[in-house]
């Protein structure tokens, strides 16, 4: 049974065309993923189905009855009303008002809340979106619409509310970035792209393979054009010598040809390693320590960064994972402990508040504040020409920064940390609001980036591509170390419940710490090496000199090819490259050597 249908629908947005003469429909017990690069009309889709805003053109019938609830990306609320009241108030006459009181409160504990009588204006965004979810989760609607129902909800939160969609026996129309989630909950992804609509009746894996073969089927029939036109011009090239019906078929064909569009290449987010080269000291956290009031977030925390480390930083709302974050920045102070940044650490930090960004600025003027050049393996790139490869073409780049979407803006706040070359980057939620183009060009950038990357993130996915140790804040001041991603840290943290014999849930566990008396906190973790630097450790030095033979012998075999500039050039460039390494293998024996020493010593 049909839902909803939008036929030849437009809209447009100042001189932004949107949407083009297309149609869209949502079926019953259809489960939907709504996906496509930030500004392209997501958002905009979401609020059409919902009826809060009409085409330019075009129409959209809905069924007869149809009950719609709608999320979108920042809830308002009456201003007085508690938690418990506004969900109350949204979902009047549906339903037992007792009954509903029960279950919202089930919910809301669920999300992390325990003061159901809390003002709403009290909240933080965060807070406000997880409200406005239970709400929308709790009505009887036959479709719900959410945008963004993933962002400010930690991996157990996003867990459950995977588990109740896909119960859920409605129809589901929603934007996430969360790849994981729409893998598991969805069985229709529609993409969105350049105002057209391509679906695909599969979930997000599935939408990977029929896509790049749909691709591929495109660029194999502009070959065959390209082909045929070429064929053609030659016949035109030699000119029509009568005017024959033949003839003039041909000629017709050939401009047909020529008139026909061929797919307009994909474009994605270009990002280039930019960093500044970073020193032998790096980042040194000694018995870290802070609170707020009675509540101790951390406690007694060391740590020294490495080179190229690679940390995620995880636990429940309110944790303490920010507060870390900013404590490295030196934007705040601990109450106990020392921080020590070295004099070549340059940061940049991707904050979850967009800091600093004057919405009056025009987009060129926001990213020259950084820098009006920077250098990347291709050579010195301009900053309108960063801003092309960040999709922002030269008629947005005099936009003002108001007139972006909520996306996009997070898109040119990534550009503008990256343009200031920083080698250790703090990443607070970098998935929030980023679509899932740019987050996968992020995840190869971060690859190769010459530096630290520490991120505070909910994303699986993220946490799988890209980290390679878990910081996790369990409560009572405790951040324990885990190797590996997030499924690393999953299984192991699984593991540790079971061997505890503790069936509790890990947000209730933190919850109920107040409740019973308080654990000794654990002493610090002593340094040591992971078994990779072991390993690494014990060959170092043999492979330095490995490579200083190397060397000496590509400059023998320079002098004896003085003659022959061919090979002495072939040879130059092995030597430059058997140094590089060099110099790269003594940088790493000093940090090994370093952390070696302090092992030794505790």
């Amino acid at each position: 049974m049909n839902l909803l249908t939008m036929e030849n629908l437009t809209k447009s947005y100042t001189e932004r065309l949107i949407f083009d003469h297309t149609s869209f429909s949502i079926n019953e017990g259809e489960k939907i993923g709504l996906i496509g690069i930030n500004g392209t009309g997501k958002s905009t889709l979401l609020r059409l189905a919902a009826g809060l805003e009409e085409p330019d053109e075009g129409t959209v019938v809905r069924s007869r009855g149809l009950d719609i609830r709608f999320l979108p990306q920042n809830p308002q609320f009456q201003e007085g009303d508690t938690i418990l009241e506004s969900i109350v108030r949204e979902n009047e006459g549906h339903g037992h008002v007792w009954d509903l009181e029960s279950q919202a409160k089930a919910m809301l504990t669920k999300l992390g809340f325990t003061d159901f009588d809390e003002k709403v204006e009290t909240l933080s965004g965060g807070q406000r979106k997880r409200v406005a979810l239970v709400s929308v989760l709790l009505s009887t609607a036959d479709l719900l619409v959410l945008d963004e129902p993933t962002n400010h909800l930690d991996s157990h939160m996003a867990d459950w509310l995977e588990d109740y969609l896909k119960r859920f026996r409605g129809s589901l129309l929603m934007v996430t970035h969360d790849r994981y989630f729409l893998d598991s909950v969805t069985n229709r992804i529609v993409e969105l792209e350049r105002g057209k609509f391509y679906s695909y009746q599969t979930n997000y894996e599935g939408y990977l393979k029929a896509r790049a073969e749909r691709l591929d089927m495109a660029q194999a029939t502009e070959r065959k054009r390209q082909s045929l036109l070429r064929v053609e011009l030659e016949w035109m090239q030699r000119g029509a010598r009568a005017r024959s019906t033949k003839q003039k078929a041909h000629i017709q064909r050939y401009e047909a040809l020529r008139d026909q569009k061929g797919p307009e290449e994909e474009r994605n987010v270009e990002l280039e390693s930019i960093a500044s080269r970073l020193g032998r000291t790096t980042v040194e956290l000694e018995g870290i320590t802070k609170t707020y009031g009675s509540k101790v977030l951390m406690k007694d925390f060391s740590y020294i960064f490495l080179k190229n480390d690679r940390i995620g930083i995880i636990g429940p709302n309110g944790s303490g994972k920010s507060t870390l974050m900013k404590i490295i920045a030196g934007w705040i102070q601990p109450d106990e402990g020392k921080v020590t940044v070295g004099q070549t650490v340059k940061m940049g930090y991707f904050s979850q508040e967009n800091e600093a960004m004057d919405g009056s600025l025009k987009v060129i003027d926001y990213i020259r504040q950084a820098a009006e050049y920077v250098k990347t393996k291709d050579g010195s790139i301009s900053a309108s020409q960063m801003l092309e490869r960040f999709l922002f073409m030269p008629s947005m780049q005099y936009t003002v920064i108001d007139k972006l979407s909520g996306g996009e803006k997070r898109r040119l706040y990534l550009l503008r940390i990256l343009m200031e070359a920083p080698n250790v980057l703090l990443l607070d939620e970098p998935t929030n609001d980023l679509d899932i183009q740019t987050l996968t060009i992020l995840e190869d950038y971060l690859d190769s980036f010459p530096g630290i990357v520490i991120a505070v993130s909910h994303d699986r996915y993220f946490l799988d591509r890209v980290v390679r140790r878990i910081f996790a804040f369990e409560g009572q001041g405790r951040v324990v170390q885990y190797e590996g991603g997030f499924t690393d840290y999953q299984t192991a943290w699984e593991q540790k419940q079971r061997e505890l014999g503790s069936g509790e849930d890990w947000n209730e566990k933190v919850q109920k710490k107040d409740k019973k008396p308080t654990p000794k906190p654990r002493g610090e973790r002593k340094l040591k090496f992971t078994y990779k630097e072991q390993k690494e450790w014990e060959t170092i030095e043999e492979d330095i000199t490995r490579l200083e033979e190397e060397t000496a012998s590509l400059e023998q075999q320079m002098e004896e090819a003085a003659s022959d500039y061919g090979k002495l050039n072939e040879l130059m460039v092995k030597k430059q490259e058997k140094e590089q390494l060099l110099e790269e293998k003594m940088e790493r024996w000093m940090y090994l050597n370093d952390l070696a020493e302090q092992i030794k010593n505790q």
